[in-house]
């Protein structure tokens, strides 16, 4: 007992592939970010699954997965995620946002996402500004990341800092206070939940096979820096350097 305690917000449904392999999304992100003596939990949000308001002082941080679904929507669980992001604003409880939770952050912070000029895919090398973590952490100014997605951050929210760019994407990472950051990024994945992902993608005609070429070649030629950005995201959600 007296360990610290942490929540996934998951934000989509698992593919039988991801289930059978990593148990799921979850599994995906306690292999990342658990270590011993920690309690993670789940919570579906996409499917209605909420943490009652009264368990949130429990949580020492919370993290928000991606998602099918866009950021700048209005389902009924997007909205009540939003309002939930907002008390756990004002409660200061530590906050990581991936992808889908790196654009409903800064939403629910009074910043705005909507549609990027098409899909970014495949292995991204982006640029970290200079700060006090990256400098403890002793990390270098570019880092390659597994990237998925068509929605960005396209402003925001007062106050808030980016923290890395891309080629395609102006807000890789940013940072609001000490309590909450955005990746855009997927520092969980591995190359194989991407490689799936792509064939998913297309199957589904969401991509086009020129995509998904270009986004195979950078898995088989780039290596992402799956070990920087763990130390990163455990660093930022029980550690007490500052942003």
């Amino acid at each position: 007992m007296g360990g610290k305690r942490f929540a996934v917000l998951l934000c989509a449904e698992d593919s039988e592939y991801v289930k059978k392999k990593y148990g799921g999304y979850f599994g995906v992100f306690v292999e990342m970010l658990a270590e011993e003596g920690e309690t993670w939990d789940v919570y579906k949000v996409a499917g209605g699954e909420f943490p009652d308001d009264e368990e949130l002082r429990f949580y020492d941080g919370f993290v928000i997965t991606g998602s099918c679904n866009d950021a700048h929507g209005n389902d009924v669980w997007i909205c009540k995620l939003l309002n939930l992001l907002k008390k756990l604003d004002s409660m200061k409880k530590k906050v990581l946002g991936i992808c889908f939770g790196h654009q409903i952050l800064s939403r629910a912070l009074g910043g705005k996402t909507g549609r990027a000029k098409g899909w970014d895919i495949g292995v991204t090398t982006v640029n970290l500004k200079s700060s006090k973590l990256f400098t403890a952490l002793k990390m270098p100014s570019l880092l390659s990341i597994i990237e998925c997605h068509r929605d960005e951050v396209r402003e925001l929210p007062h106050k808030a800092e980016v923290m890395a760019w891309s080629e395609k994407t102006g807000i890789e990472m940013f940072k609001y206070g000490d309590h909450i950051m955005g990746i855009q990024g997927h520092p969980e994945y591995t190359k194989d939940i991407l490689l799936h992902l792509l064939d998913r993608l297309l199957h589904c005609n969401l991509i086009e096979d020129t995509q998904a070429e270009v986004a195979k070649a950078s898995v088989e030629t780039s290596e992402p820096d799956r070990e920087a950005f763990k130390r990163l995201c455990r660093t930022f959600l029980k550690g007490s350097l500052q942003l």
